[in-house]
């Protein structure tokens, strides 16, 4: 009778037999998709066979040829970032593709540091999208935790686009008086807010935009300065929020952070009405972003 322990083993063999199988079959195919003439080789224009040999793809990587041959054959060898971003270049590889290989090869895939050029049109499609969450708030936020986008409903209630308002979410949090003032769970959700932050700089260590607005924060809010101080990192998710708006009263929203692979740049915030008798979130924001309640939208309040 088989224990749990050997079926484990064997399913973690054959697991680790397909992505080598995959491995060699996706090398292959990139290897194929290249012609010598455009990897720059003496005789490119002349050969007749498409794609690279092998042996090229060592040589134009810097690697050797035996060694080159076991990764595409999927063998137990040791294999290096550097070393794969070398094939990777010589193949030709796309962001995705090359993280790809790196999980194929049993290694962590780099974070995708831009989005691909031909992904960048995606953004009047994500603004449709967050219009279509109307009558609720949605924006969006670019690595900085800037607003580069918002629906009407995000305007009227979270102030964004008003005057005297700042477009990143972080300053904002903890420099705007209005804000501050009416959410009622401004200090519950604080250190969620800066453990959220820090990993997402975490994932462009050194990227001076990110230092830019952990400086700014810092001199402005002394409560900022404490909670940074601690370290604490959060993957982003969900974060319960309650507003205390002018016009409608209590607001109680679940806020939810969304990536697209294809726009790693870029972060979706969809606030939707948590379900509470006493709130009536839902019908608030429905009137709110009616025709008489926009009339009132002066009013919003920020965040």
């Amino acid at each position: 009778m088989r224990t749990e322990a050997q079926s484990d083993r064997q399913g973690n063999s054959v697991a680790t037999s397909r992505r080598r199988q995959e491995l060699r079959d996706f090398l292959m195919s990139r290897r194929a998709r290249v012609s010598p003439a455009d990897a720059g080789l003496p005789d490119g224009g002349r050969r007749r066979t498409p794609g690279l040999r092998r042996e090229e793809v060592a040589v134009l990587a810097g690697v050797g040829a035996s060694w080159y041959q076991w990764l595409e054959q999927g063998r137990d060898i040791t294999v290096s970032p550097q070393v794969l971003d070398s094939v990777a270049r010589v193949l030709r590889l796309s962001d995705t593709e090359r993280r790809h290989l790196y999980v194929l090869a049993g290694l962590n895939p780099p974070l995708p540091q831009a989005p691909d050029p031909a992904k960048l049109d995606m953004s009047e499609g994500l603004q449709r999208l967050i219009d279509a969450w109307m009558p609720f708030p949605a924006h969006i936020l670019d690595p900085y935790w800037n607003c580069v986008a918002y629906n009407e409903a995000a305007r009227l209630v979270l102030n964004y686009g008003q005057e005297g308002s700042r477009s990143n979410c972080l300053i904002s949090y903890f420099t705007d008086p209005v804000y501050r003032s009416r959410a009622a769970s401004w200090e519950r959700n604080a250190p969620t807010i800066v453990a959220q932050y820090r990993a997402a700089w975490s994932e462009r260590a050194g990227d001076e935009g990110y230092e830019d607005v952990v400086r700014e924060v810092s001199a402005a809010s002394v409560e900022f300065a404490e909670l940074w101080a601690r370290g604490d990192v959060q993957d982003g998710g969900q974060i319960h929020k309650e507003l205390e708006h002018p016009l409608v009263g209590t607001l109680l929203f679940e806020a939810t952070q969304l990536r697209v692979p294809a726009r790693p740049d870029l972060t979706i915030v969809l606030h939707n009405p948590r379900r509470t008798a006493e709130a009536d979130t839902a019908a608030k924001l429905e009137w709110l972003t009616s025709p008489e309640g926009r009339r009132g939208g002066m009013y919003s309040v920020a965040g």
